[in-house]
């Protein structure tokens, strides 16, 4: 899929570098923002001072109040997933709209906005049958070239894009209309940060991608800012079980708050539990969302799948290896399914709101998944909180555009 002419990475096969600005040449502009680039893979994070442009068709410029930090973005400096270098990090965030581009209707200017990291035109073949997360205009992820084929970040020697045409970790952000959906005045923008993706993307795993049924007993390995979420979602559609697997202390006791009934340190503790619980017949849904997949993972879930049970892969791994192999005999004999899921199989444009209300309701907890608010400056300290298990998701704070978040930093 990362391959495919109209999926997300799809514009890498135009090369990896190049001053790629309108017509060929680099565009520089008299705006100016900081933010978090990554020049190339296996280096920091670099805080430096971009210049952008005023936005085209169907394109924003928001001022950011808060970016949520997720493993996903620690991709673009590991190297595990193609990319286009260098890039702006960050595809969690929210904020202000602050200028609008010619034939924008999504949006208006002081609009609080949710920046989705994948965008919903709602018109092509995808949004409209119902799967918004595959939008046509979700082909620019890897490179964050905008839908014109051009760039709006400009550094000395370089044009760039954010990470999934969106760049959270900076002050400002220009991005397509399509990206952006409208925050209720009484959410924080934090918690609109982790709507970009960590939440949708874990709920949605069980609840959408997994459709994880009353009384149903779910796996569910790796309990960080993704998995957390898809334990909330398979609590709240109904399963009966929903085990958790891993190796850190402080994840395993925080699923149980969020709504596990079981946790495990290793694969074979879980498998043994899930034998006797069930009486053989195994687990109806195994939902992978570990930091880095591979192929030992996808082999444990396939085991502890029962007839007809399904494998639900959300955590990516390394793009150079294949790292999803199964016994065909065993997938047929049993009928058990491998399934991928994008964005938690999320409708963007409804199922964010959906879970708005749950969160009004108090039946999605939110504000717990925060465990450490950054600056902008710490974002190398944030990751290496996270690489060393201390996060269930940490949250670049922006108070000049945050008057809630100034208060408390005073």
């Amino acid at each position: 899929m990362l391959w495919s002419d109209t999926g997300p990475f799809a514009a890498l096969r135009e090369g990896q570098r190049g001053l790629t600005g309108e017509k060929g040449r680099l565009t520089m502009a008299n705006q100016r923002m900081r933010a978090a680039v990554i020049w190339a893979p296996g280096k920091p994070w670099d805080i430096v001072e971009l210049a952008y442009d005023d936005p085209k068709d169907h394109e924003v410029v928001v001022r950011l109040a808060a970016a949520g930090m997720c493993h996903s973005d620690d991709h673009l400096r590991s190297g595990d997933t193609p990319m286009r270098y260098p890039m702006v990090g960050g595809h969690e965030g929210a904020g202000v709209v602050e200028q609008v581009g010619p034939q924008v209707s999504r949006v208006a200017v002081g609009d609080r906005v949710v920046a989705t990291f994948i965008p919903a035109c709602g018109t092509c073949r995808y949004c409209s049958t119902g799967r918004q997360n595959l939008c046509d205009k979700g082909l620019n992820a890897g490179t964050g070239l905008m839908l014109d084929g051009s760039y709006r970040l400009h550094a000395p020697h370089d044009d760039l894009g954010g990470f999934c045409a969106l760049g959270t970790f900076a002050e400002r952000m220009v991005v397509s209309e399509y990206s952006c959906l409208q925050l209720p005045d009484d959410i924080p923008f934090e918690i609109g940060a982790l709507l970009s993706c960590g939440v949708p993307t874990g709920w949605g795993s069980a609840v959408r991608a997994a459709r994880v049924q009353p009384g149903d007993t779910v796996v569910i390995y790796g309990a960080g800012g993704v998995g957390i979420n898809a334990v909330q979602g398979a609590a709240l559609a109904g399963a009966g079980r929903v085990v958790v697997v891993d190796p850190n202390p402080m994840k395993r006791e925080r699923a149980d708050e969020f709504g596990a009934t079981d946790t495990f340190a290793a694969h074979e503790e879980a498998q043994a539990f899930v034998t006797d619980a069930t009486r053989g017949q195994l687990a109806d849904h195994a939902i992978i969302t570990v930091s880095v997949n591979d192929q030992e993972v996808v082999s444990q879930a396939v085991n502890i799948v029962g007839k007809g049970g399904q494998v639900t892969l959300t955590a990516i791994g390394n793009q150079a290896q294949d790292w999803v192999v199964a016994n065909g005999n065993l997938l047929i004999g049993y009928e058990k399914r491998i399934q991928g899921a994008l964005f938690g199989s999320c409708r963007v444009l409804t199922d964010i709101p959906l879970l708005i209300d749950l969160y009004r309701e108090g039946k999605l907890r939110l504000n717990e998944l925060i465990s450490n608010r950054y600056s902008l400056d710490q974002v190398n300290e944030g990751y290496a909180d996270l690489l060393a298990g201390k996060n269930l998701r940490g949250i670049i704070s922006f108070p000049e555009s945050d008057p809630a978040a100034a208060r408390a930093n005073r």
